[in-house]
Formats: C-alpha cells, sequence, structure tokens
C-alpha cells in the first residue's frame, strides 16, 4: 500500500513542500496514536464512547468533588493501553523529520508519551494537554513518576494523597477545566508565527485553544496540510487535505521527493 501511496498526488505534493521548506511546526492529535492500539476519545471505538464515566472523570471539578469518581480514574489507569504501547512508523516519521533539520516544533494534544518513546527530542516537543506518564498534586508542586502512584494503588489504596501535604493526587494531564500551562501556549503561538508549513496530523481541530495555531499559522503565509481519517473543523482552511493512513503517509512525505523517484534519500 505504502508504494500506492506513493504515487498519490496528494501524497506527493506534500512530501515536495516538506523538501522546499525551512520551519515546519507539526500538530498531533489522538489519531496518531491509534495504529499504536491506544484509542482516541469520540470515534466509534472511543474511549468516552465505550464508557462515558470516563469523560465525566475528564472534567476537574467532577474529579476534585466525587471520590467514587477519582477511585475510578486510578482504577482505570491502571489498565491503560498507553503502557503496553509502542511507537508507531508515524511517530518515528516525525523523528526523521526533526533529523532533516526543518522541524520548528512538534506540538501534541496526546497524553501518551509516545513522541518521545520514538526519540523526538524534549526540546521539539510541546505537550499542551500534559503528560500521563507523571503524576502531580493539585495542592502543591509534587510531581513523580506515574508508576509510582499505580504502584501504591495496586497495593490496595483507592484514592492517593500527595505523600508531601496530602493533597488530591491526579495524573499530570490537562483536564477540562483546568488551566493550559501558558509557557507552553506561548510556546506554540510562537511555533506557528515562525512556520511557513503546518502539518496538522490525527487531530479533529475542535479543542482550543491548541487548535488556533493552524489559523495562526495561516495568517504568517505557512501553507496547511491536515492529514485526518476524517474531516476535521479547520479543512477550509487547508492547502492540502489527505484522508490516508497516518502511519503509512509520514514515513513517504519524510523522506523526500528524491526517494519517491528512486534516487537516493537526503
Amino acid at each position: 500500500m505504502s508504494n500506492d501511496l506513493s504515487q498519490n498526488a496528494d501524497v506527493r505534493t506534500l512530501t515536495e513542500w516538506i523538501d522546499e521548506s525551512e520551519r515546519i511546526t507539526v500538530l498531533t492529535g489522538a489519531g496518531i496514536s491509534t495504529d499504536s492500539g491506544i484509542p482516541d476519545f469520540r470515534g466509534p471505538n472511543g474511549v468516552w464512547t465505550k464508557n462515558p464515566k470516563a469523560e465525566k472523570a475528564s472534567n476537574i471539578q467532577n474529579f476534585i468533588a466525587d471520590p467514587e469518581v477519582r477511585k475510578a480514574s486510578w482504577r482505570d489507569r491502571l489498565d491503560n493501553r498507553a503502557w503496553s504501547a509502542d511507537p508507531n512508523d508515524g511517530h518515528r516519521a516525525l523523528v526523521q523529520l526533526e533529523k532533516r533539520n526543518k522541524l520548528v516544533a512538534l506540538l501534541t494534544q496526546n497524553v501518551d508519551g509516545l513522541h518521545h518513546a520514538a526519540g523526538s527530542s524534549s526540546a521539539k516537543v510541546i505537550e499542551v494537554h500534559g503528560t500521563l506518564r507523571e503524576v502531580a498534586c493539585l495542592e502543591c508542586d509534587y510531581r513523580d513518576d506515574m508508576q509510582i502512584a499505580l504502584n501504591r494503588v495496586r497495593q490496595g489504596e483507592e484514592d492517593l494523597d500527595c505523600p508531601d501535604c496530602g493533597g488530591i493526587l491526579k495524573s499530570a494531564t490537562i483536564s477540562f477545566g483546568q488551566s493550559l500551562v501558558q509557557r507552553d501556549l506561548l510556546k506554540a503561538e510562537a511555533a506557528a508565527q515562525n512556520c511557513d508549513l503546518m502539518i496538522a496530523i490525527g487531530t479533529t481541530l475542535a479543542v482550543y485553544p491548541i487548535a488556533a495555531v493552524v489559523p495562526a499559522a495561516q495568517r504568517v503565509g505557512a501553507k496547511i496540510a491536515i492529514i485526518n481519517a476524517e474531516p476535521t473543523e479547520m479543512d477550509h482552511l487547508a492547502d492540502l487535505l489527505i484522508r490516508e493512513s497516518i502511519s503509512q503517509v509520514l514515513p513517504i512525505v519524510v523522506q523526500g521527493a528524491k526517494n519517491l523517484t528512486g534516487g537516493e534519500a537526503e
């Protein structure tokens, strides 16, 4: 199928755009991780579609107010797909894009940590919705590895408190109702304003404020490419729309046009 995709006109166009660009900003959403076995949230097999209680737990007010919501959330964390998931070819392709010295920033809405696991550098990755790999206290600055917290759950604790101040612990993800990290938003905005190509991958572009990076990039004259299986909220802004498998398209487009024509890789 990769050979077929390499002949796709839109795929070839994006390959050429990447070759021509000097400053590329990428935004990824849940769609890049589905081929790693991590379901999205609102799709037919999404986490919230199958388990509405999980969506309730994603609201910070519910999480703080209801001990039962917290207990269910910790139980669900034990079996999260992220612990057994490996990066796929889409994640790895973005590492290659970075190695070509074209990547300004890799903005991600995902909390699974797979961009880091694939080898993307911490200097480039901006996890605007936080990370599932760490736990944080809602009252103080305590932060630690998530597995340390989950070991407490395995040992019988149901509603975890902070070992430093006794406050409520939760994953270091940004829940609905929580403020995003201002520093990360400013970095994302700067990356959008400093690119000549914006590629949005596996995201419906419906969650703000991070979705605003797409029109921000367009305003400074950047080309906009969207790779997503389903229509997005910003298809009308796209110069290029690709409705193909992310993990198959990305390895093709980042390798350079020379490879598509049988030449040597850059």
